[in-house]
């Protein structure tokens, strides 16, 4: 299947959606994500959006690692090139990353397969990582498309595990994150920092204008990338989650009148009045007196 094969014009889940087409975005006249509505806001800006939207993203080994480690735990995505190299520093060993990475495929050295590989082993072993993403438990990497009711404007997500319904409980979105460090305080401030709580919203949100739940939650599986490859399941409490809906709005707000005007501006078209931190101004009044 390649992108030019898909065109989605219903809202509704799409199964087996591969990666490249959902990211290529298969909706006539473009769709909004997660990830779109947080670089609309600041401290990103309309502009690095379209930018980010027109030229994409340039491939890291972080991202790389994510990726790869996505499959092994989850069963599906992007196909692994295993390259038999210590590191990226040959020739040879760059060549075949970029040759991967044309091809739609994810380079990984032989040490990193073997550190995924035992990632994916160590989030089953988990009392509740395991269960939540047991394969019978659910499917993964769902993509999902809906149209926002306020704006008019075409949404999509992909699920990276959506759970089966089951009677009398709450529907689970269930999304696996890698990270240097699963520990709850930095998790908190990495949430903030990479806007997981607007993610949640939006997750949850489409799930409901598609009928899938009244009420769903969303669970954040964290997972370090390094031995012993700790694990720490979160949700997020009703005020981030309403936090992170209201920036929603105000990104689809955002996203319509860009759309509406074919304009998509930087930080500001005025002159502005900057000042100096506070700190600074409060260092500068203490010499003085």
């Amino acid at each position: 299947m390649t992108t030019t094969e898909v065109i989605v014009t219903e809202p509704g889940l799409y199964p087996g959606m591969p990666e490249d087409v959902y990211h290529a975005d298969p909706v006539p006249g473009g769709s909004l994500s997660s990830t779109g509505a947080r670089k609309l806001l600041p401290p990103s800006c309309p502009a690095k959006f379209r930018h980010w939207l027109d030229y994409g993203q340039a491939p890291k080994d972080a991202f790389d690692l994510g990726h790869a480690a996505h499959l092994k735990v989850l069963g599906t995505g992007a196909e692994l090139v295993v390259v038999e190299a210590p590191d990226w520093r040959t020739k040879a060993a760059k060549e075949a990353k970029a040759a991967a990475h044309a091809a739609g495929k994810v380079p990984l050295l032989e040490s990193d397969h073997e550190r995924v590989v035992d990632m994916a082993a160590a989030v089953r072993r988990h009392p509740i990582a395991g269960p939540l993403l047991a394969p019978e438990a659910g499917q993964a990497e769902v993509s999902a498309f809906w149209i926002d009711q306020a704006t008019g404007v075409w949404c999509r997500a992909r699920y990276d595990f959506l759970r089966h319904a089951v009677p009398g409980r709450r529907r689970l979105i269930v999304d696996y994150k890698t990270t240097t460090c699963a520990d709850p305080e930095t998790i908190r401030r990495t949430v903030n920092s990479f806007g997981y709580f607007q993610q949640d919203a939006h997750y949850g949100d489409g799930a409901v204008r598609l009928g899938l739940a009244d009420d769903p939650a969303f669970v954040l599986v964290f997972q370090e990338t390094e031995a012993p490859y700790l694990i720490t399941v979160v949700q997020l409490d009703p005020v981030a989650r309403r936090i992170g809906r209201d920036l929603n709005a105000q990104a689809l707000g955002i996203y319509a009148e860009c759309v509406r005007a074919d304009e998509w501006p930087g930080y500001s078209n005025d002159i502005e009045l900057i000042a100096l931190p506070a700190w600074v101004e409060r260092q500068h009044t203490k010499e003085i007196w």
